[in-house]
């Protein structure tokens, strides 16, 4: 059997979680889901980043600990995993006692290679992005993403010899042309790396919210040194007595955003070399959600709640929508009026009325059981097409892409329905034997396709399954046509996706 080892990075709990995080989530674990089908073996992990200046400012505004603070929002993380179906096999916390203790070790392995060394740092320092940054990388002197001014820094830190491994970096990016995806990512990560590589500080003197160097327990460990180990440290103590590592690691996707690309295309690369372990086989890195044109923000404050989605549209509805309308891999626009229109015309009409129409017309039509007769041979053809195509897509994390290609499906069934009208096939006696294929075809199409669909859509594939009198099993070989038996109750099912008289207010673009 296959492994498949699959990371979001870890959300960083500041604020509670908004759509952006939740678009992550869905697109992590439908990969997970659409393999977990395919029999792979699957460990999909997500968490939350819990130490850094920022989570200790914002804890001591709010009159309360560091560790009370982040107790409670990763809370909200977990919850939100939860609420929008997400499947990992774990949840990572940064002040999880197993996580502490492997980045100390990690780090220790680091100093003994030689690739550790003490100096002064002097930079200008956004705490809003936990980073540092060089004159030239500002927006009219402010964060490029924030738009705050960076405060200037200067301390007594351990550094990392980030600029001893540009050639081999360089080395593997050549040898390896998917590493990093898009290839506009791959390109920009490349050239940063080209364009030559200075060491970077991995402590802070001045945080105490932060794992403690093994040698300098004065100083804590830089956050995003301590975030990017989360990847690795899960595999030490996920499972309690077992290394996951052998079985899992290298990780076959990692999937960010693009704002932490340089993090983990260039530092983290470099920090598995100094250890000499294995690297990612690739990372994903998706665009920006944009309302009015502007990145989405929790800083910003342009955010669509993806709970309010939930609550109005349904679960699935969320998920079908950011993988539908935003390409990913790209930026894209979202707005409340969006998720409206898709939710009515995609799901509601095509999806959700096709169900409720096949199962009314055999229930009408055949005492609602499944007829004996075979999938229309052209219909049959098409799935087979779209279950190579969806497999083939979600395997490279085109997932917009996948969806389309199920999609036409659907839509080539509800073509079928109206070409060959059962309705009036019912009419005529001397034509039950074709009435009893349109039917099947119909009902074995549908399931086909919810097979097909059902990583994109868990909670509503085992409702559409029943409704069909079709069994449980969403194994990826049921994505084909004749699995339907024939004499099996139809029992139909009420409306899949219910329609919502009002678009959400407040966000719509």
């Amino acid at each position: 059997m296959a492994s498949a080892y699959l990371t979001t990075p870890i959300y960083y709990v500041n604020a509670q979680p908004h759509l952006g995080h939740a678009y992550t989530t869905i697109a992590a674990d439908t990969y997970a889901r659409h393999m977990r089908q395919r029999g792979e073996d699957v460990f999909f992990l997500t968490g939350t980043d819990e130490h850094g200046d920022k989570n200790a400012r914002v804890a001591a505004e709010r009159g309360m600990t560091p560790q009370a603070f982040v107790d409670e929002n990763s809370a909200a993380f977990r919850r939100m995993t939860d609420d929008v179906l997400a499947t990992p096999d774990f949840f990572i916390r940064t002040t999880d006692p197993g996580h502490i203790a492997y980045v100390q070790s990690f780090l220790q392995t680091l100093k003994d290679n030689g690739h550790v060394y003490e100096g002064v740092y002097e930079g200008l320092y956004c705490t809003g992005c936990e980073a540092f940054y060089k004159e030239e990388d500002l927006v009219d002197g402010l964060c490029p993403d924030h738009g705050t001014k960076p405060e200037w820094l200067q301390e007594s830190n351990w550094f990392f010899r980030l600029s001893a491994f540009q050639e081999r970096l360089l080395a593997h990016f050549d040898a390896n042309p998917g590493f990093v995806s898009p290839a506009s990512r791959f390109n920009e990560a490349r050239s940063f790396v080209a364009g030559g590589l200075e060491d970077v500080s991995l402590s802070r003197a001045s945080i105490d919210w932060g794992v403690p160097l093994p040698w300098a327990p004065e100083q804590t460990c830089y956050v995003w040194f301590d975030a990017l180990l989360n990847y690795r440290s899960a595999m030490s103590y996920a499972r309690p007595g077992e290394d996951l590592a052998p079985r899992y690691w290298p990780p076959r996707w990692q999937l960010l955003a693009k704002d932490i690309l340089k993090f983990h295309a260039v530092i983290w690369p470099a920090m598995l070399m100094g250890a000499e372990m294995e690297l990612p086989e690739r990372l994903m890195i998706h665009g920006y959600l944009t309302v009015r044109e502007a990145k989405m923000s929790k800083s910003v404050g342009n955010v669509l709640d993806p709970f309010a989605v939930i609550d109005a549209y349904g679960v699935d509805a969320l998920r079908y929508y950011l993988l539908r309308d935003v390409r990913f891999g790209g930026d894209g626009g979202i707005s409340y009026d969006a998720v409206h229109e898709r939710y009515h015309a995609e799901l509601a009409n095509d999806l959700g009325n096709l169900v409720s129409r096949v199962t009314a017309m055999v229930g009408k039509y055949v005492d609602g059981r499944v007829p004996d007769a075979a999938c229309d041979a052209d219909v049959a053809a098409a799935v087979e097409t779209a279950r190579e195509a969806v497999g083939r897509h979600v395997g490279e994390l085109e997932l917009t892409e996948a969806l389309e290609a199920a999609w036409e499906v659907v839509r080539l069934l509800n073509r079928f329905v109206e070409e060959r009208a059962p309705w009036t096939l019912a009419k005529d006696p001397d034509r039950a034997d074709e009435l009893a294929g349109v039917l099947y075809t119909l009902l074995d199409g549908t399931r086909a396709c919810t097979v097909l669909l059902a990583a994109f859509l868990p909670a509503s594939a085992p409702r559409i399954l029943a409704a069909l009198g079709a069994g449980p099993d969403l194994d990826w070989s049921e994505a084909t046509a004749g699995r339907l038996p024939a004499g099996a109750v139809v029992p139909g099912t009420e409306p899949l996706f219910p329609r919502v008289e009002e678009p959400l207010g407040g966000a719509a673009s």
